[in-house]
């Protein structure tokens, strides 16, 4: 049988202390990733409209499309 350990009031407050800097180093953690992937998702969104978006208007001027 594995004997349990008494803790005093002191190291009880420590581990508390140290599981809520666990817990808030993650949740930090956590909101970094999305941040990124939130910056990533508009970098790509945006090379996708440029990479459409100037043939096309390649193509008109080339083309002499006028507004009529």
């Amino acid at each position: 049988m594995a004997k349990q350990q008494k803790l005093t009031a002191k190291q009880k407050s420590e581990r508390v202390r140290a599981a809520q800097e666990r817990e808030l180093k993650a949740k930090e953690e956590k909101e970094k990733s999305t941040r990124v992937r939130k910056i990533v998702t508009i970098i790509v969104c945006t090379i996708l409209v440029l990479a459409l978006a100037i043939p096309t208007m390649a193509i008109m001027v080339m083309r002499g499309t006028t507004g009529s």
